[in-house]
Order: C-alpha cells, then structure tokens, then sequence
C-alpha cells in the first residue's frame, strides 16, 4: 500500500513549448474536421493566433510534460510504484483558456490524493495540475487517476 505521507508533494514544474505539426497530426488521427485545428490561415482568420489544439490534446501534452520530468518518475519510486503495474484509470479536464502553437506551457503537477480498493489489491494515486501559459494565464487543470496493480 502506498504511504499517504506523498498526498500533497508536489513535483517541479516542467514547461514545454506548443507545436503545430503534432496539433494537425493529433486532430488528423481523432477525425476532428474544424480547420482552426489543421489550418493556420483559418485559426487566424477566427482570432487566434495559430493553430489551435483540440481539447484531448491536453492529454498528450500532460504525458509528454510528465517524460520530460525525471522528477515524477522519481516521485513514484519514492512511492514504491513498479512503473510497470501502473494502469492509467481516469482523466479530466477543467479548460480555461485555448491552447495554441507557440504557446510554452508550464505544468505544475500535485499529489492530491492516494487511497486503496479490494484490501490493497489496487492502489490509486490522485494528480491534479494546473497548466499556465507563457503569460502566467491558467489554460487547463487536469486530474488524472492512476491505478497502480499490487
């Protein structure tokens, strides 16, 4: 069973900047027809800046923030989670403002919470983040759920 002692540590922030080619690729691979998502000229066109990302983005940009962060990985083997028992259980967001190409986001990720089911058979690890733009603007919270096999 994972120690409650980590509910509140928080790891160190990692930012990372937006790009545009892996905003068309991702809204290609999801069918998403809107061009603001693969059209530069059309997202200008309706007041943004450049491309923008499709909302489930936020997801891929949360993963690849979480790999760029040696410190979370570090965090769970302080936590005693085998990355190999590890089972991604639940994802939401809270939008607050559109993602766009260039944007460098900062994503600042907390152990909110930590809990067990089937007598310590599942573990879950509860992780909030509050993702700012290069603006200091908050853009999204994310809560992920990550269920870890004993």
């Amino acid at each position: 069973m994972i120690d409650k002692k980590f509910i509140g540590t928080e790891s160190p922030p990692v930012s990372i900047e937006v790009e545009k080619y892996p905003i068309r690729l991702f809204a290609l691979s999801i069918g998403e027809t809107n061009p603001i998502h693969t059209d530069e000229a059309a997202a200008k066109a309706a007041g943004y800046a450049s491309l923008v990302a499709p909302p489930t983005y936020a997801f891929c940009l949360n993963s690849m923030a979480a790999q760029g962060g040696g410190a979370r990985n570090t965090l769970y083997q302080d936590m005693g989670v085998n990355m190999a028992r590890v089972l991604h259980g639940e994802q939401s967001f809270t939008y607050h403002k559109p993602i766009v190409a260039g944007d460098v986001l900062t994503f600042r990720p907390k152990i909110v919470d930590i809990y067990d089911k089937k007598n310590g058979t599942l573990d879950f690890i509860v992780q909030e983040t509050a993702v700012t733009n290069q603006r200091g603007e908050r853009v999204v919270d994310t809560r992920t759920v990550i269920v870890v096999r004993n």
